[in-house]
């Protein structure tokens, strides 16, 4: 009996001091691109980098910013290839650009068009297609690649906008039903709130390389007084091509002249 109960002892003693091991995932995490670069973090934009693109087999990356052109890959002898920003050619009759520059061993050219694009690997689907063509001119050899890329929104867009000038004049509160506009922009997510001087308003931002449009702009539907100034500050919000972010002002402009100063409040 003794014995008996001499090995129940050691046995629960030996349970008690077991270490406990998490188990493994079930899945293991996929292996990193090299040549990749994460297109959806907020905080990508640095203020000189304003499109990224990628591509697979054999992998590719492609930073376009406001001082470099920068190409990296898996392809032996393109490993590393950059440029000092060029102006890129602009077609007519489509939303499509040519970035062409000479690399140490022959040419490169670059061609984004806005069109829907979707990863071969994951499946993510982006705004635009990329086009490489390189050119090798020891052997005249000529390697065409393509990927999928988005421009980055100015990170700095993102925040709450006060209205102070409408069309070249300074607004108050009696302007509008009962109080100033005012936008709320998500620059990751390229949309904007905010209330349009008597009505809740709503919409998408198109961001490129110093453009950007206020689109599929909703409001609701309510009855507004005869002086208030909405539709005159909606048409001016819908006019916007160009921005500048200086001393806590986002300005809004088209080629005809500035449209709206906001203040920021955030």
């Amino acid at each position: 009996m003794k014995k008996l109960l001499l090995l129940v002892s050691v046995a629960i003693l030996s349970f008690s001091c077991k270490t406990t091991v998490k188990p493994k995932p079930l899945t293991q995490p996929k292996e990193e691109n090299p040549a990749s670069m994460n297109t959806n973090n907020a905080d990508e934009y640095d203020g000189s980098t304003f499109f990224k693109a990628t591509g697979n087999e054999p992998f590719w990356g492609l930073k376009i910013g406001k001082e470099k052109i920068a190409f990296t890959s898996l392809i032996e002898g393109l490993e590393e290839v950059s440029s000092p920003y060029i102006e890129p050619i602009k077609a007519m009759d489509a939303n499509v650009k040519l970035y062409r520059f000479n690399t140490k061993t022959g040419s490169m050219s670059i061609t984004i068009q806005q069109m829907d694009c979707t990863d071969t690997m994951s499946g993510d689907k982006s705004p635009y297609n990329v086009k490489i063509e390189i050119t090798n001119n020891s052997d005249g050899s000529v390697k065409n690649i393509e990927g999928c890329g988005r421009y980055i929104t100015d990170y700095r867009l993102h925040d709450i906008w006060v209205l102070e000038q409408l069309n070249g004049k300074k607004v108050a509160v009696a302007d509008f039903q009962s109080e100033l506009p005012r936008i709320e922009i998500y620059s990751a997510e390229n949309r904007f709130l905010g209330f349009a001087g008597c009505n809740q308003v709503n919409g998408s931002i198109f961001y490129e390389k110093d453009l950007l449009r206020f689109t599929n702009v909703a409001s609701t539907l309510m009855a507004c007084s005869g002086n208030n100034k909405e539709d005159e500050f909606l048409q001016a919000l819908q006019s916007t091509t160009t921005y500048t972010v200086a001393n806590n002002r986002l300005s809004l402009s088209n080629p005809s002249g500035l449209l709206l100063v906001f203040r920021k409040i955030d």
